[in-house]
């Protein structure tokens, strides 16, 4: 942490190039220009804290959790086909000289030590000099109150993201001087840091406006991170259910009550949920879905879901706080969920491949649960033509729930129209991850335009059998366009999830409200109701549910970790083959022996993430997560 200003040339480059300024500037000392500058014009303090937003979320161009590669692809739900390795938990690889998935910015800058910290500083210098900006109009003294509460939010973010992976911090609310001594600074404790963030998410909620501008820090943004973190607090991960760490302050609470710590959970979710910060609701109807539901029943409840994460504009009712972007060309923020995500078919570089037991994990439309075996053992499946169509349940596909076919691409799903050199041959543009064959010879007739022998960008292809789809706009072509759909950091499912999972959790007569929150969340997706009086089976339902629910959203390498289950569903990711023959005869194969990605979880010290040995040199003083 040494050299925590050399940010700062990029940003007064960055500035400087966005505004009008005459050469004066450029002839003045970068600091000088920063502390004297930037903070003597409205304006300019203005655009420094946009800066500090863009930077939120570690690096310039990606300024939410919308990334090439999803952190949730380090769990049991998908598969990064480009830098497996980089995910060092499931290698038994992570160390203080290989961070991997921490490291580099591009991929995880929320969670990168160096640009959060030095976007930390920016927010220091803002808070420290955004009171000396003189006012060229009435409304500015109120302005700058609004912004205050808004880099608070912003350092608060920043703050969480690292507390969550990393545990306690170097805390410090002034910023560095050049030439400052850093051999002195250490570590807070766990508990420590979190008050450190909720006294940021206080006085944030204080400085704000009841009306701020869409995509700006706002009251309820603080409050679904309050939300947020106090779930975190209140998890055995840190309240002595990791025994190899629960007696470091650093990763884990030393005293209080863990039951206390659900019950702020509760409250802080119930305070959304009665509206203290403003309506947020569920998109889409929360009344008992039809029984049976109808194949346009289960599309309908889909196309709802799906819509949600290709949203523009105005926000929906569940949109507490999102990330907004525009087309290529027009700033320098982007979203290219398309070309991330999509399949290689469409020119696509295809990331992010859900896994078979992921997909399995979806519930049949009728809300009981998916069963692979159909007397053929739990591999393989085949049915002919005339038991399809006697039968349609035979596809493994079909009659699925909803959130199933929003959120996972499958061989045989719809999707966009194909790109020019392949609409000739998928007219119907359906997803193929299966290769063709003939009913007669047995031999392969052609490869499938998704696969990695296909004939479009085959070294894109999945390796494993299905794409997600849940970001995917089918307006845009990802070849060519950048998406403008928000990203979804907080929304109002996750709080009644975290309101049902602090509920559960206290058990009680606090479980059936627990069930009810869950319950609005399934009927919202066309799903009946869960009825138990069990407090071990109503946590399976909740388990279940933020899974299916907040499907590559980010939160689910959290829960992992917060439940101290990571090492029950580590599992090498393997490959669902198909074969579908001219007769119409099908035949899927999960094959364990077509290994796409071999994991293990070889230490409980993966829990958390090691401070890099460049920082711990920089700083020998500060002290390391358990084990490293």
């Amino acid at each position: 942490m040494k050299k925590v200003y050399s940010y700062l040339i990029a940003i007064a480059l960055l500035l400087f190039g966005a505004t009008s300024c005459t050469d004066v500037l450029d002839q003045k000392p970068v600091d000088s220009f920063v502390q004297d500058d930037v903070f003597s014009d409205m304006g300019l303090a203005q655009a420094f804290l946009g800066r500090c937003y863009d930077r939120m979320f570690g690096h310039d161009n990606y300024t939410s959790r919308c990334r090439e590669d999803l952190l949730d692809a380090g769990t049991d739900m998908c598969l990064c086909i480009h830098r497996p390795a980089n995910y060092g938990w499931l290698k038994g690889t992570m160390s203080p000289d290989q961070l991997g998935f921490f490291e580099n910015t591009s991929y995880n800058g929320f969670q990168n030590w160096n640009a959060v910290y030095s976007d930390i500083q920016n927010t220091n210098l803002f808070l420290a000099n955004v009171d000396n900006v003189p006012p060229s109009a009435p409304t500015d003294p109120a302005l700058i109150t609004r912004m205050k509460g808004e880099a608070h939010f912003i350092r608060a973010m920043m703050y969480s993201n690292l507390w969550m992976a990393f545990g306690g911090l170097v805390l410090t609310d002034e910023p560095f001087e050049l030439g400052q001594d850093f051999l002195t600074i250490t570590r807070s404790s766990f508990e420590e840091t979190l008050n450190f963030i909720l006294a940021d998410i206080s006085d944030a909620m204080n400085l704000l406006e009841d009306d701020m501008q869409q995509g700006r820090a706002n009251k309820a943004a603080c409050a679904a991170l309050k939300s947020r973190i106090l779930l975190f607090a209140a998890s055995d991960l840190v309240n002595g259910g990791l025994s190899s760490s629960a007696s470091n302050e650093l990763v884990a609470f030393q005293g209080g009550s863990q039951s206390a710590r659900y019950q702020a959970a509760r409250d802080a979710a119930k305070d959304i949920m009665d509206g203290t910060y403003g309506d947020f609701a569920l998109v889409g109807t929360t009344t008992d879905p039809p029984s049976p539901l109808t194949d346009a029943d289960v599309q309908a409840y889909a196309d709802n879901f799906h819509k949600l994460f290709i949203q523009k504009g105005a926000w929906n009712e569940e949109t507490i706080w999102a990330t907004q972007y525009v087309a290529a060309g027009t700033g320098g923020n982007y979203n290219r969920c398309n070309i991330w995500h999509g399949p290689n078919g469409y020119h696509n570089w295809g990331n992010n491949n859900p896994a078979e037991p992921a997909v399995r994990k979806f519930e049949m439309a009728d809300g009981t649960p998916f069963v692979w075996d159909n007397g053929e053992g739990e591999y393989l499946r085949t049915a002919t033509a005339a038991e399809l169509a006697a039968n349609p349940y035979e596809n493994p596909y079909y009659g699925r729930e909803p959130r199933f076919y929003a959120t996972v691409l499958y061989h045989g799903a719809p999707w966009s129209t194909r790109p020019s050199d392949a609409l000739g041959i998928d007219p119907t543009s359906t997803v193929q991850t299966g290769h063709f064959y003939s009913s007669t010879t047995g031999e392969i007739t052609a490869e499938g335009l998704d696969t990695r022998q296909g004939i479009i960008e085959g070294w894109n292809g999945t390796k494993n059998g299905y794409y997600i789809k849940k970001f995917m706009d089918p307006e845009v072509a990802g070849q060519y366009y950048y998406n403008e759909n928000h990203w979804l950091e907080f929304r109002y499912a996750e709080i009644l999830l975290n309101y049902a999972e602090a509920c559960i959790e206290l058990g009680g007569a606090d479980l059936q409200n627990g069930l009810d929150a869950i319950n609005l969340v399934r009927n919202r997706s066309g799903l009946p109701d869960r009825v138990t009086a069990d407090q071990d089976e109503a946590r399976d339902f909740l388990r279940h549910e933020r899974f299916i629910e907040l499907f590559g959203e980010g939160q689910h390498w959290y829960d992992l970790r917060r439940w101290v289950i990571f090492d029950q569903v580590v599992e090498d990711v393997c490959e669902i083959k198909i074969k579908e023959f001219d007769n119409g005869n099908m035949e899927w194969f999960y094959d364990l022996e077509a290994v796409a990605d071999q994991r293990s979880w070889t230490s409980d010290k993966h829990y958390w993430a090691p401070i890099s040995r460049d920082e711990m040199n920089k700083a020998p003083q500060l002290i390391n997560n358990p084990g490293y």
